[in-house]
C-alpha cells in the first residue's frame, strides 16, 4: 500500500502594528555578534524590512489571546525596529509584516529561534563578487556599494578584483577546488593565458 503524503500547512502572516509587537523570552540569541542594531536600522530604514518577523499571540493566564505578540525569531530585526521608532522615523503603529505561529502549536518558540538562526548560510564570495559587480556596473562606486552593506571599502575592492580572474580558475574556485586567498593570488597578474597554466 502506497505511503501517504503528509501535506504541510505553513503558518499565515499577518502586517501587525509595531506597539503589539514584544521581545519573547524564548529568543536564543544573547551574544551580540555581527552587523550592529544600529547599522541594521540604517538598512531597514534604506531598503525596507526584506524579512519578517517570526511571531506567537501572548496568551493571559487563562489561555486567552492578548492582543499582543512576542517575537522568538526576529529579535534584531525588533531591536532596529524599535530603534527606528524611538528615533521618530518609523510610527510606533506602524504594521509590520510576521509570520503568526499558532499559539497551541506543538512546536516551541525556542525551536523557532533556533531555526532561524543556525539555518542561516553565509553568501559565498563569489556571488558576493558578482554581485558587487552588477551594482557597480549600474553606477554605484566601490564606497556606495561598502556603505549600504556595512562592509569596508576594502573588501569591495578585493571582492571586485576576482575580475581580473580567468572563467576557469572562478569555476574552479565555486566547485571548492580552491581557496579564495588561492584565487586572490591570481588577480596580480591579468592574463587569463598564465594563470591558467600556473
Amino acid at each position: 500500500m502506497p505511503k501517504a503524503i503528509q501535506k504541510i500547512t505553513l503558518s499565515p502572516s499577518q502586517d501587525i502594528p509595531f506597539d503589539k509587537l514584544v521581545l519573547s523570552q524564548s529568543n536564543v540569541r544573547r551574544i551580540k555578534a555581527g552587523v550592529s542594531v544600529d547599522e541594521l536600522a540604517e538598512d531597514i530604514a534604506r531598503r525596507g524590512l526584506l524579512q519578517s518577523l517570526s511571531v506567537r499571540p501572548v496568551l493571559d493566564d487563562d489561555g486567552t489571546e492578548t492582543g499582543k505578540f512576542e517575537i522568538p525569531a526576529g529579535g534584531r530585526r525588533f531591536e532596529a525596529l524599535s530603534l527606528l521608532v524611538k528615533q521618530k522615523r518609523l510610527a510606533k503603529t506602524a504594521r509590520i509584516h510576521c509570520i503568526v505561529r499558532d499559539a497551541g502549536s506543538a512546536i516551541l518558540a525556542k525551536d523557532d529561534s533556533l531555526a532561524e538562526s543556525t539555518q542561516r548560510i553565509a553568501l559565498h564570495p563569489l556571488d558576493q563578487f558578482r554581485a558587487f559587480v552588477s551594482l557597480r556596473d549600474k553606477g554605484q562606486s566601490d564606497t556606495e556599494i561598502a556603505a549600504a552593506f556595512f562592509i569596508t571599502p576594502q573588501i569591495v575592492k578585493q571582492r571586485l578584483k576576482l575580475a581580473s580572474v580567468a572563467p576557469a580558475l572562478i569555476a574552479v574556485y565555486a566547485e571548492d577546488g580552491i581557496t579564495l586567498e588561492q584565487l586572490m593570488a591570481f588577480t596580480v597578474n591579468p592574463d587569463h593565458a598564465c594563470q591558467v597554466q600556473v
